[in-house]
C-alpha cells in the first residue's frame, strides 16, 4: 500500500508530461511550418542569388548585402518608414486616447459610439484603399470638393499623385483606419483606473493634463505600452494600404521597405535581392518589439508590487 502510494506522484507526473507534450505538439508544429522553416529558407535564399526561375541558383555570399547598403532607393524607401513609423504611432495613440478619455464618462449611447469608431479597423484594407482613393481623387473626390466649397481651393491637389502629399495622405487613410482600435483598448482600460484618485487630484488643483499625465496613464500604461508595440512595429512592416493606392509612386514618393521588397521580388524577380529586404525589415523591428516588451512587463510588474 505505501509502494501504491510512493508511485503515485510518479505516475501523475508522467501523465502531465505526457498531456504537455501533446498540447504544445500542435503548436510546435504550427511554429516549424508557418515560422522556422520560412525563416531558414529566407536565409538560404540571402546568400544566393534566386530569379525564381533557375532550381539551383549561384551562391553569392554577402554580395546581396552589398548591394543593399549601396542601392541608392533602399534610403529613401527606409527614410519613408521612419515617417510612417513616427507620425503613424504617435497620431493614433494621441487620437485613441483622446476619444477613450472622450467617452470615459458617456453612459448613453456608449455600445454606439465604441462599435462606429471600431468599425474601420475591421474593414479589410482593399476596401480602405479603394474608398479613400475616391475621396482623394482630384476632379470626383469630395475632399477637393469640400474645399472647394469653403473657399480653401487654394488647397486642392491631386492628393495621391502629388509627391509632397501622397505619403502623408496615405498615413490618414492608415491613422483613420487604426484609431477606433486603440481608442476601444484604450477605453477599456480606463475602466479600471481609479476614479478616487482622479477626484483626489481635481480637488488638490491638478488639471486635466496633469490628472492624465499622472494619474491616469500609469495606471494604464501596460495596455498603452502593449498598443504602442502592436502599432509601431506593424509600422515597419506596412505594405497592403500603400500597395493598394499608391503602389509605392508617384516616383517613389510612398515607397517604403515592403512596397520596394515586393517590386523586387515579385515584379523585378529578383526573389533573393527582395528577401534580403525583408528580413533587413524584421531585423530592425525586434530591437523595438523586444525593448518595449520589456519595459511592459517592468511596468506590469511595478504595478502589482512585485
Amino acid at each position: 500500500m505505501a509502494r501504491i502510494k510512493a508511485d503515485t506522484p510518479k505516475v501523475t507526473r508522467r501523465a502531465q508530461t505526457r498531456l504537455g507534450i501533446a498540447l504544445i505538439t500542435p503548436l510546435m508544429i504550427l511554429v516549424i511550418t508557418f515560422f522556422l522553416f520560412p525563416l531558414a529558407n529566407a536565409v538560404y535564399y540571402v546568400f544566393v542569388d534566386f530569379n525564381g526561375i533557375n532550381l539551383n541558383p549561384p551562391f553569392v555570399g554577402f554580395a546581396n548585402f552589398a548591394e543593399l547598403f549601396a542601392d541608392p532607393r533602399l534610403w529613401p524607401a527606409l527614410q519613408n518608414n521612419i515617417i510612417w513609423i513616427v507620425i503613424g504611432t504617435v497620431a493614433p495613440m494621441v487620437i485613441g486616447l483622446a476619444l477613450a478619455l472622450l467617452m470615459w464618462t458617456v453612459r448613453n449611447g456608449s455600445i454606439f459610439y465604441r462599435l462606429a469608431f471600431f468599425f474601420p479597423y475591421i474593414l479589410p484594407g482593399v476596401a480602405i484603399g479603394v474608398v479613400w482613393g475616391w475621396i482623394y481623387d482630384p476632379v470626383r473626390g469630395w475632399l477637393n470638393q469640400a474645399l472647394n466649397a469653403i473657399g480653401l481651393n487654394w488647397l486642392t491637389t491631386g492628393w495621391l499623385g502629388n509627391p509632397d502629399t501622397a505619403l502623408y495622405a496615405v498615413l490618414a487613410t492608415a491613422v483613420w483606419g487604426t484609431s477606433g482600435f486603440i481608442f476601444v483598448i484604450l477605453l477599456s482600460a480606463l475602466r479600471n483606473v481609479d476614479v478616487e484618485l482622479v477626484d483626489a487630484a481635481r480637488i488638490d488643483g491638478a488639471n486635466g493634463l496633469q490628472r492624465i499625465w499622472y494619474i491616469i496613464l500609469p495606471q494604464i500604461m501596460p495596455v498603452f505600452l502593449m498598443i504602442t508595440t502592436i502599432t509601431l512595429v506593424g509600422g515597419f512592416s506596412v505594405f497592403d494600404i500603400i500597395f493598394i493606392m499608391t503602389g509605392g509612386g508617384p516616383a517613389g514618393a510612398t515607397e517604403v521597405l515592403g512596397t520596394y521588397a515586393y517590386t523586387n521580388a515579385f515584379q523585378l524577380n529578383r526573389i533573393s535581392y527582395g528577401t534580403t529586404l525583408a528580413l533587413v525589415i524584421t531585423v530592425l523591428a525586434i530591437p523595438f518589439a523586444v525593448a518595449l516588451n520589456r519595459l511592459q512587463r517592468r511596468v506590469s510588474l511595478q504595478g502589482t508590487g512585485a
